[in-house]
């Protein structure tokens, strides 16, 4: 039984897909599902229930899955260290990495364009997710590093504190207040707000702000991601609180204004903190730690990317 196929039925599995499965192995869709397939002839059972979309695993494939998930992640670790004996600053394979949506689209690409100049032989495998899939991403092994807002302390997880981000008034130009750099946090008072889904960990944090400076707003519109969110402040249907790095370019090109927010409680001020994340059992592959050392700082190698990091310390709680 040759290794490729194993590796080929845990990324049609990761992806719920042969397309994509077939796409991250750079091969075509039937030679994919016929590598599964001969799984399933050797092993006498199916291991994929095909008729339903997106794919489902049988509970022979379940099984079958997990042994082979680390298996194969054993077997790309050992490749790499040996690849990697004649120099240790140099990664080989592919590293996984959630990222919840802005810190993906806005900051991640940076990171993955220097490593993977730094080392050709290895790729980074970005995913911009919701928070709580970050989080089961994560813990499911399925990626080896996430990038998260508002960590928590999750049993099973190692967090790193990684940035501080302040939060910012951002208007649009038309707005009354657009012209000033700062608001005073009771001028929020009365405001229409374009805000997050009640549910996620930034509104609340917004939410708790509000009150405790007693500020009221009328929420006009909940979005679950900062994109949406600027995209409804562009064409005035309210204002917003973000963070400040993820408007940097709309107001660079003068299609926001972002104000600082003055009077705050020097205790309590509104800041977005974020976190790398990564299984706390499981030792990091050569290419995952390569990886980590840049986005914290520790890789020895002075350059912009490092500029506005707020939280250089890493924790294991």
């Amino acid at each position: 039984m040759q290794f490729e196929s194993l590796q080929i039925f845990c990324d049609v599995v990761r992806w719920a897909s042969f397309s994509k499965g077939a796409s991250e192995n750079k091969i075509s869709q039937s030679s994919a599902s016929q590598a599964v397939h001969q799984l399933e002839v050797r092993l006498g059972v199916r291991l994929i229930d095909r008729s339903k979309r997106p794919l489902v695993l049988t509970e022979e494939g379940k099984v079958y899955y997990e042994g082979c998930k680390d298996l194969v992640a054993r077997y790309l670790e050992l490749e790499n260290r040996v690849r990697t004996l004649e120099d240790d600053r140099k990664a080989t394979g592919t590293v996984g990495v959630a990222a919840i949506y802005s810190v993906g689209l806005l900051q991640m690409h940076r990171y993955a364009r220097t490593f993977e100049a730094r080392n050709p032989a290895a790729t980074v495998r970005l995913e911009c997710l919701h928070p709580r899939q970050v989080v089961e991403r994560v813990g499911a092994g399925d990626v080896e590093l996430g990038l998260i807002s508002y960590p928590k302390k999750w049993p099973d997880l190692t967090v790193i504190p990684w940035r501080e981000e302040p939060m910012v008034l951002v208007v649009p130009p038309s707005h009354r207040l657009a012209g000033r750099g700062s608001v005073g946090v009771g001028e929020l008072d009365g405001e229409t707000l374009v805000s997050f889904d009640p549910e996620l960990s930034i509104r609340k944090a917004i939410d708790r702000f509000l009150r405790r400076h007693e500020v009221s707003v009328e929420v006009a519109l909940e979005f679950d991601n900062i994109e949406n969110i600027k995209r409804a402040v562009e064409i005035s249907a309210g204002v917003a609180i973000l963070p400040e790095p993820s408007v940097a370019e709309e107001v660079r090109v003068g299609a926001l204004a972002a104000l600082t927010i003055e009077g705050q409680d020097p205790n309590h001020r509104l800041t977005r903190p974020l976190a790398i994340i990564h299984r706390r059992n499981e030792k990091l592959d050569v290419a995952a730690a390569r990886f980590l050392e840049l986005l914290t700082g520790r890789d020895g190698e002075a350059d912009g990317l490092a500029a506005d990091r707020r939280v250089p310390a890493v924790s294991s709680s």
